[in-house]
């Protein structure tokens, strides 16, 4: 018997494969899914069922794919929407046979409504579940989001309310095996272990001690979260199933020549945020390999021609494996030597960082000038800075037009290193009045005590 769990780094994605008796599952495979067919091959096993627990917001699911390499069966909740093309429908009380293991499935909607819980049974202990795959329903420390259906906020609140409770009549002894974790846009509270039981949640998860149901449906329907526009593309793509990966997982490596001929629409920085303020060639925007995952998505439409620029061949590696897992393919290479391109004269924009004492001064009476907090709403309603304006980082992607162009502007977020993305933003929009305040929020606190 096998068990296998394959984090994907950025998105917290948990996909798992599932094997007994020769047989194996996987369940909420990625894009990238070569990974599942190695692990059962090794094992001796043959994967015959995918399940998906729902269809995925933030990233691309790799489960038509999987299904023509392996042929095997592809099993997805009911959706009200449209038909997800490259599945059959499960509903409630379907099983299936993985060797000597049961697979039951729960409806239970509520983060969207096709979605589906997979309780796992030993044939030896049919009584009591083993474990259960929760996807977006059931975190370890947190439940879904419920933001999908704004025209339908309190029912499907408490949908998820009703689902949540259905999954833990499993009983305590059931082992959680959930579809994200800590880091995902999916939720803001979960723990960053990633196991648990339906017991230890019972007694110890924030949202599952909201036993009434009434409660429970404000509290959700009061949550903030935001959604990326390439939501909407992960949506399509999740319904009519989306092609496999590129083959070409590293992108051609340019010159600068090329790199300035270049037709691309986007010039992406991969480097750390200080390498980017301390230089950067003209036009690019900032977007550290770690930061791709949660703002590539705001920033970069479908479709658009995408030039990397990095500090060696890994970070290109990198950022071109995290934007193939979210769809935006369209890389047509990169270039690695920033540093050595200004050491022989290539002209290099940078972007001021200043401290706290200036943005105090600067506060007391600075004319012409904005202190912009890019944080997160929760993040500002827990302290902000007097006098500053506040814009979402991600939200910048269109609101950039509603700010002056001829006005200085200071980014701030919690460290610095969102506010440097934002700086790099509004750069390549036409604003030459940014700098960055280094430390941001850290700092200010710093500087108080």
């Amino acid at each position: 018997m096998l068990l296998e769990k394959i984090k994907t780094p950025g998105l917290a994605h948990l996909s798992y494969l599932l094997g007994a008796g020769g047989q194996a599952a996987v369940i909420d495979p990625r894009r990238d899914c070569d990974v599942y067919l190695e692990i059962a091959r090794a094992e001796g096993m043959e994967i015959t069922h995918i399940f998906e627990t729902h269809r995925n917001e933030d990233l691309v699911s790799g489960a038509p794919v999987l299904a023509q390499m392996t042929g095997a069966k592809v099993l997805h909740g009911p959706d009200t929407e449209k038909p997800i093309r490259y599945a059959e429908t499960a509903r409630d009380g379907d099983s299936f046979s993985i060797g000597q293991l049961e697979i039951r499935v729960l409806e239970t909607p509520g983060h969207t409504d096709d979605h589906l819980a997979f309780a796992v049974f030993d044939s030896a202990y049919p009584e009591k579940a083993v474990g259960v795959f929760t996807g977006d329903a059931l975190f370890i420390g947190d439940v879904g989001r419920t933001d999908f259906y704004p025209d339908r906020a309190e029912e499907v609140a408490g949908l998820l309310y009703d689902s949540l409770r259905k999954i833990l009549a499993l009983g305590d002894q059931a082992i959680v095996y959930p579809a994200h974790g800590a880091g995902s846009v999916c939720g803001d509270g979960m723990a960053e272990r990633e196991f648990s039981t339906l017991g230890h949640e019972r007694n110890n998860n924030p949202r599952l001690q909201i036993t009434d149901k009434d409660e429970f449906i404000r509290f959700k329907v009061n949550e903030n979260h935001y959604q990326p526009p390439y939501f909407r593309l992960m949506e399509r793509l999740n319904m009519e199933g989306g092609e496999p990966p590129p083959r070409q997982r590293c992108p051609r490596r340019l010159t600068l020549q090329q790199v300035k001929s270049s037709m691309a629409d986007m010039l992406v920085d991969v480097r750390e945020p200080m390498a980017y303020a301390a230089g950067h060639l003209p036009g690019a925007i900032s977007l550290p390999v770690s930061m791709i995952p949660a703002f590539a998505g705001w920033f970069i439409d479908e479709g658009a021609r995408i030039v990397l620029l990095a500090s060696d061949q890994s970070q290109l590696e990198s950022a071109m494996t995290h934007l193939m897992r979210i769809a935006l393919d369209n890389v047509e290479g990169g270039y690695v030597g920033i540093v050595p391109a200004a050491a022989q004269g290539v002209h290099m924009e940078m972007t001021p960082m200043i401290g706290t004492e200036e943005v105090k001064q600067r506060l007391a009476g600075a004319n012409n000038w904005t202190l912009l907090d890019v944080r997160a709403a929760d993040e500002r309603s827990e302290s902000a800075i007097e006098g500053s304006q506040h814009i979402y980082i991600g939200h910048l992607n269109e609101r950039w037009c509603e700010l002056d162009k001829h006005r200085r502007y200071t980014l701030m977020c919690a460290s610095g290193i969102r506010a440097t993305v934002a700086a790099g933003w509004l750069a390549g929009k036409g604003f030459d009045k940014v700098d960055i305040y280094l430390g941001s929020m850290g700092a200010w606190k710093a500087a108080q005590e």
